[in-house]
């Protein structure tokens, strides 16, 4: 088949826009959210914090075992697309702030329903087709 006997440009049917137009986010924000779990560092510091519900700075760069530049490089992305949220909070056998870590709901569901939606389904077809 050559490209002429291709269909022309007006038969091409267009999908509906991927968004209400009442969302509270934009494409490029669901976006930025996807970009950002996509790399392997953030995956797993996400991955971590929803297992944990909420971690310290210093415990979650323990559990997730990357040099301290990196870390806090990946979990401000992380934060950044709105993913985790931080908090400070005084600790009673302190004078200072410790920093938390927690999932935001946006976080959850885009590791539950995205990411590993996708891994469960692998494992799925690989048990139906072994």
């Amino acid at each position: 088949m050559s490209e002429t006997d291709r269909q022309s440009t007006g038969d091409v049917r267009r999908p509906e826009p991927p968004l209400p137009e009442d969302s509270g986010l934009t494409l490029e924000e669901y976006l930025a959210m996807q970009q950002a779990i996509g790399h392997s560092t953030r995956f797993r510091i996400l991955r971590t914090l929803v297992a944990n519900d909420e971690l310290s700075a210093a415990d979650l760069k323990d559990a997730v075992d990357v040099e301290s530049h990196n870390f806090h490089y990946h979990l401000d992305e992380l934060v950044d697309v709105g993913l985790v949220e931080k908090r400070q909070r005084r600790t009673a056998d302190s004078q200072g702030f410790y920093t938390y870590y927690r999932p935001t709901a946006m976080g959850r569901g885009i590791l539950e329903h995205g990411v590993e939606e996708l891994m469960r389904r692998e494992r799925e077809f690989n048990d139906v087709y072994s």
